[in-house]
This record gives structure tokens, sequence and C-alpha cells, in this order.
């Protein structure tokens, strides 16, 4: 039988911890042993009770360990990692979510990742693109945000549909291209050209040419922020034909 010293570091390096990190020792106890094994800690008004660490070195301040922990447990929940019921009474569990990242090698990384999208993606990407992104599937989330950057260019440009990547880019934003803006300088409308035309190059590329390991969920996270924000100035370019 696993013992909580298995899962949670003795109490003066638990207090050292960050709130995130020793709020995982904390899921993968929860997650290995659950209310039958560990009942007495499964709950926030025991959560910061000495006696419910009886058994467990709490260190050289109990009460620095036991904010610790307590801080630990609201991460938790305001992570929906853990939740209250169904049941009866106070009864608490592992959320799915939590049991997943429970499994992961660094999930204090991945909770961040998914922060990242957190504040709210252009409406054309948001949903779709959200989810493949919480499903861990990074590299379709990557590829849908950016590929619907090259719908609205070409929406916008008026161009044909067999006009695709790169060159779609550098046809619609060079100087006199249907989004290039002439109110910028030369050397700005040709960055702008590049930013698009770089962005669906390096990172809307065939798998083999790709520079960027979409395993990776930060560099996923990143690629699909470079596409909100492409959207966003081509939010402008539509604005500023209308206007």
């Amino acid at each position: 039988m696993s013992r909580i010293s298995d899962f949670i570091p003795p109490g003066d390096e638990a207090v050292r911890l960050p709130t995130p990190l020793l709020a995982m020792h904390l899921l993968r106890l929860y997650a290995v042993g659950g209310p039958s094994l560990y009942g007495q800690i499964f709950h926030p008004e025991n959560i910061y009770n000495p006696s419910v660490w009886a058994d467990h070195d709490i260190g050289s301040d109990r009460q620095a360990f036991l904010r610790a922990i307590s801080e630990a447990w609201g991460w938790l929940m305001s992570e929906n990692l853990i939740a209250h019921g169904p049941g009866h009474g106070y009864d608490y569990f592992v959320t799915r979510r939590g049991l997943e990242l429970a499994n992961e090698v660094d999930p204090v990384r991945r909770v961040a990742d998914e922060a990242r999208l957190a504040p709210g993606l252009h409406p054309l990407i948001e949903a779709r693109v959200r989810q493949q992104f919480l499903l861990g599937e990074y590299e379709l989330a990557a590829f849908a945000a950016l590929r619907q950057v090259e719908i609205r260019v070409r929406e916008l440009a008026g161009a044909p549909e067999s006009s695709i990547g790169v060159d779609l880019m550098k046809n619609a934003f060079k100087n006199g291209g249907p989004l290039a803006d002439p109110n910028l300088d030369g050397g700005e409308r040709e960055a702008t050209m590049a930013l698009f035309w770089g962005a669906i190059g390096v990172f809307k590329n065939t798998t083999s040419h790709r520079q960027v390991d979409y395993k990776d969920p930060t560099q996923a996270a990143e690629v699909v922020l470079l596409a909100d924000l492409l959207l966003r100035m081509l939010d402008d370019v539509e604005r500023r034909h209308s206007s």
C-alpha cells in the first residue's frame, strides 16, 4: 500500500514548493489512493487538520505546512482537477481532467499551456481550435488555426480557391495587392507581407518541412496565438476596406 510520504514531500520541502507543484503531488496521492485510502485527507476541512497528517513529516513549521497544503487543495479546485460530489455529504473525487494530468510527466506545464489560450481566441477559431487543443490534438489545433488565416486572406483578397500558401500571402499583401495598406510605407507593407507568408511557410508547411514540434504543447499554443493575431490584423484590413 502506498504511503503519504510516497507522494507528499517532507514538510519543510513541501513549503518551499510553488503551489501548483505541491498541488500535483496532492493530486497524484488522490488519483492513486482516492477516498478509500486517503478519505480523511480528501476533504477541504480536513486538509489543514494536523491530526490527519500524524504519520507524515510536516516539518519545522506546522502552520506553514498546513497553509501550503490547503493552498494546494484550493488550486486543484480552481483548476477543476478535483470536484465535489456526487455522493453523500462532502464527497470529493478526482475529475477526468485531473486523472489525465496526474499521469502527465509535466502537468503544470500543460496547465500553463492551456491557460495561454484561456483569455479568448478569435471567434473564427475559438470553439474548434480550443477543443482540439484541450483534447491534446496539438497539431490539428495549430493547423486548423493557420488554415483559417489562409481562408480569411483568400476571402478578403477575392482570390480563387486554387490560390494557397505562401504565394497567396505574397500576392495579397504585395505592394498594390488587394490587402496591402496604402497608408504604410514600403518597408512596413513588405514586413506585413513577410509576417503572413512567413507564418504560413514555417508553421503550415508539409510535416516533413516543419520547424516546430507539434508534440510540444507550448509551441503549438504559440502557433495558435500567432494565428489569432493574424486573424485580428485581417479584421483591421476588413474594416479599412469597408470604411
